[in-house]
């Protein structure tokens, strides 16, 4: 849905528009207080059905009053409550979080229209296509994109997310660090397992960090970093003659290849406190045109971290093929390659890998 809207923050009727202001306003404490009970019954047919006829209400009226740029979000919105209507899934206290927040930046975006201010409208159609996803992603994939969602509205994780102490009386901190070291040393098993491989953890996580600094830093960090230690590990289970083969592999060991995301991400999601990183190792190989694996997910159905995810992944092996020609030939090489690839990757991911890379190389220089 998000790629054919084009969004148009205008005020079409002065009238209508401060109409649904203030219906926004009423609706919100009954929205917050069906969420709060939510939270004590997650199961509630008749409250989930409240919730969905309050959020189709506030589309009607958004239609009725002539705010168009309004009814994708809360049409969004809608799609996520229709699957916990239908059963498919259950509520949890991360979705109501969603749901306030989408509901509030509406309201800002309103305010700023209503005084004349720029709305960031790269930003607006980032969060539109991220709430379409949540209609058709995996339900294993729910929470992760909503705490996702929350994060970077906010800047902190989502009430989902791992407790601060765990068991034993160790920290969340802690654990996480403990974690992060048990990631890299799997990773740098998989460096042993061929000479070209060895350093490509370093060289990853440097470039898979700068890129999300140089993207606005979407992603949390430290589910980034354990996403580039374990995106690979799942390849160490495969037969070494399928992922150590050169050139040409056959039709049964693509599909043996197929699998090695989801092995690892399997492994991640028994974790607490990785749901972010389990995504992101899941789509690694995704495309925005529908031809990746596994699910064969397009455009903002792939979460950011995947998408950086895949380019440092493509970067890192065109880099090891040129090899031959030198740190800096290869890297040019590879950096046209990538950029050759406008099916494989999207503008908006290849303009900061672009910077990234011209930096890399003028200090390389």
């Amino acid at each position: 849905m998000s790629d054919e809207v084009q969004l148009q923050f205008v005020r079409e009727d002065p009238e209508g528009f401060q109409d649904l202001r203030d219906v926004l306003s009423d609706y919100a404490p009954q929205i917050e207080k069906l969420a709060s009970q939510l939270s004590q019954q997650p199961r509630s047919p008749a409250l989930i059905g409240d919730l969905f006829r309050l959020v189709h209400t506030i589309k009607g009226d958004a239609g009725l009053c002539r705010v168009m740029f309004v009814v994708p979000y809360v049409h969004a919105l809608e799609g996520l409550l229709g699957r916990l209507r239908s059963g498919e899934l259950e509520y949890q206290e991360v979705m109501g979080d969603v749901l306030m927040l989408v509901l509030d930046r509406i309201e800002l975006v309103m305010a700023q229209v209503a005084g004349a201010r720029s709305v960031d409208v790269a930003q607006m159609q980032t969060l539109l296509e991220a709430l379409c996803s949540l209609e058709t992603l995996p339900r294993a994939s729910v929470l992760a994109t909503c705490s996702r969602l929350v994060s970077a509205m906010v800047g902190v994780q989502g009430k989902s997310e791992a407790p601060a102490v765990a068991e034993g009386g160790k920290s969340g901190l802690q654990v996480r660090q403990q974690d992060l070291l048990l990631f890299r040393t799997l990773a740098m098993q998989l460096e042993q397992r061929l000479p070209e491989f060895v350093g490509r953890t370093g060289r990853n996580l440097k470039l898979a960090l700068e890129l999300n600094r140089q993207g606005g830093g979407w992603v949390d960090a430290e589910q980034l970093e354990a996403a580039v230690y374990m995106h690979d590990v799942g390849m160490m289970f495969l037969p070494e003659e399928v992922w150590l083969k050169v050139g040409q592999i056959s039709d049964e060991a693509r599909r043996l290849m197929a699998l090695h995301p989801a092995w690892v991400a399997g492994l991640l999601g028994r974790m607490p406190g990785w749901e972010e990183a389990t995504l992101m190792v899941l789509q690694h190989h995704e495309s925005p045109d529908g031809e990746g694996y596994p699910y064969g997910l397009v455009g903002g159905e792939i979460c950011p971290g995947a998408r950086i995810l895949a380019l440092v992944d493509a970067f890192e092996s065109v880099m090891l093929k040129h090899a031959h020609r030198g740190q800096r030939r290869s890297m040019l090489r590879a950096a046209a390659e990538l950029n050759a690839a406008d099916h494989q990757f999207e503008r908006a991911w290849l303009d900061p890998f672009n910077q990234v890379i011209r930096r890399m190389l003028e200090q390389a220089a």
